[in-house]
Formats: structure tokens, C-alpha cells, sequence
């Protein structure tokens, strides 16, 4: 191995930690956030130290770990990341919102490290997955379906999400990315509702959020095609997106693609004029 590649690196997002893993080089990670746990459990086991992430990085905290690398994406705070760089440590910042966008920062991080032909094996492999649903959906129905990524405010899902919507076979309606408000949704009327809210793992209160909203109306909600996937099956722009694409195949396309981990379905919503439901 060349002795100009990092060998300390510091993740402040879990799209990082999932690229290093993904690359066969996790040991170089001596910290990340606590987050980075939730889609890398290896890193535990690793005693791993755990560090703010790229929306309350401190600068202090990053020093003292004597990185010689810290990469940190998507969201960002102007006073975090006024703190990497103070920390002045070599800083590298990425801000997907495409694949194409996620495929060059696979590249990027894996050239970092010294091994860019394991970069370009993860990503042709999310490819051909991405190209395998495309085919199986290729000519069936294709529902509209409505992603958010949070709640307050409402913010429609990424445009790499909008992207895998589309391979599973469905339509994407909303802004990707945008936010959105609760009446214009109810316009939209999807007949799938997907959330995935940054940071909430699979706790989305689908109910609640039905009832809150008064979107008992909506046809997702008539028929029972409410679920709540994962956050860092789809928010985590790394190869961890095929885990959400799987899980996104079997939302609009059940009858076709098995029911996978990461996603769950609403069991019960409160009707408009009465009490409970069940669907």
C-alpha cells in the first residue's frame, strides 16, 4: 500500500463509513458518528470513536483524534463546517443528489484510499441491481407514488430516491427534495405513501402522521399502501440504496418482489367520520 493514502479517517456521515466498508477498507476509519453504527455494525467492534457529525462537527473533537483525513457530506451547517476546517485536518466534503452524483463520490473516496478498482466494482455492482428491477418492472403498472425524507417541515424525498422509484416501477410525483406542504400532497393524491425521515431509522408513527395530516381521504391510505422504509436505505447515498430498492420493489410491486427487512406497512388508520379502521 502507498504510503500517501490516509490512514485515519474521520466520518461525519454514514455514507462514508458505508463506502469504506464497501471497499474493503473500513479499519482505516478511527471515528464516525453514531449513526454510521446503524448501517455499519462492524464499526462497534471496532471501538470505534464516536464524533459529531457534518451538522455540529467540532473542531477540537476532530484534532484530537490526529486524523489525516475527514470526510463529511450532505447536510451541512456554515458553523460545522467552519469547524472541520479549523480543524485543519485534510477535509473532504461531498453533496450527492444524483446517482450519477453518488457513483463519482464512490469513486472519489475510493481513489482517496488506494483503491479505485474496488470503487468501480461497487459501483457497476449498484448498477446491474438497479438495471435487474428496471427489467423485471419493465411494462406493468406504474402506480404514483409520493417519499418523504422529513416532517416538519415536509420535504420531499432526494432525487436519487425519485430515481429508484422509477426502477422499481413506479412514478415519483413531487419536487425531489423540495419542500412540500400537506395540502399540496393531498392534490397529488398518491397511491403509495413512502416515509423515510433522516435520523428515525423505521419509526416513522405512520398512523399518527395520517391522522395528524387528515389524509384519510388519500387513496394510499384507502387502500393501506402507507409504509415507512428505512432512513438509511434511501437517505444514506451509498450502496446501501439497493437495500432500498428492494424495499421500494415490494411497496409498489408486491405481487412480483418478496417483502425484504427495512420496511413496514400501516396496520391501522383512524377513519374521517368514525374510530379506528382496521385495513
Amino acid at each position: 500500500m502507498t504510503s500517501h493514502t490516509p490512514r485515519r479517517i474521520v466520518c461525519l456521515q454514514p455514507s462514508a463509513s458505508v463506502i469504506l466498508a464497501a471497499t474493503g477498507e473500513l479499519d482505516r476509519v478511527v471515528a464516525c458518528t453514531k449513526y454510521c453504527f446503524d448501517v455499519v455494525p462492524e464499526l462497534a467492534a471496532r471501538s470505534c470513536r464516536i464524533v459529531a457529525d457534518s451538522w455540529t462537527a467540532s473542531a477540537d473533537e476532530i484534532s484530537n483524534l490526529h486524523p489525516d483525513l475527514v470526510i463529511a457530506s450532505v447536510p451541512y451547517q456554515q458553523q460545522a463546517v467552519a469547524e472541520i476546517l479549523r480543524a485543519g485536518v485534510r477535509f473532504l466534503g461531498l453533496a450527492p443528489r444524483t446517482l450519477a452524483d453518488i457513483y463519482s463520490d464512490i469513486a472519489v473516496i475510493a481513489g482517496a484510499v488506494g483503491v479505485a478498482g474496488c470503487g468501480e466494482q461497487v459501483i457497476a455492482g449498484m448498477q446491474e441491481k438497479i438495471a435487474t428491477v428496471q427489467s423485471q418492472t419493465a411494462g406493468l403498472p406504474r402506480p404514483r407514488v409520493f417519499c418523504e425524507e422529513w416532517g416538519k417541515p415536509l420535504i420531499a424525498s432526494q432525487p436519487w430516491v425519485a430515481k429508484l422509484v422509477e426502477a422499481a416501477g413506479g412514478e415519483c410525483v413531487g419536487d425531489p427534495g423540495r419542500q412540500i406542504t400537506i395540502d399540496a400532497v393531498i392534490r397529488l393524491d398518491p397511491e403509495i405513501l413512502i416515509f423515510a425521515w433522516c435520523g428515525a431509522g423505521d419509526r416513522v408513527p405512520l398512523e399518527k402522521m395520517v391522522t395528524d395530516r387528515r389524509w384519510q381521504g388519500m387513496r394510499a391510505v384507502q387502500t393501506g399502501r402507507v409504509y415507512c422504509i428505512r432512513d438509511e436505505y434511501l437517505n444514506t447515498p451509498a450502496p446501501t440504496l439497493v437495500c432500498g430498492l428492494d424495499a421500494l420493489a415490494f411497496a409498489i410491486h408486491p405481487e412480483r418482489f418478496p417483502q425484504v427487512g427495512g420496511i413496514r406497512q400501516i396496520t391501522a388508520v383512524p377513519s374521517s367520520t368514525t374510530g379506528n379502521a382496521r385495513l
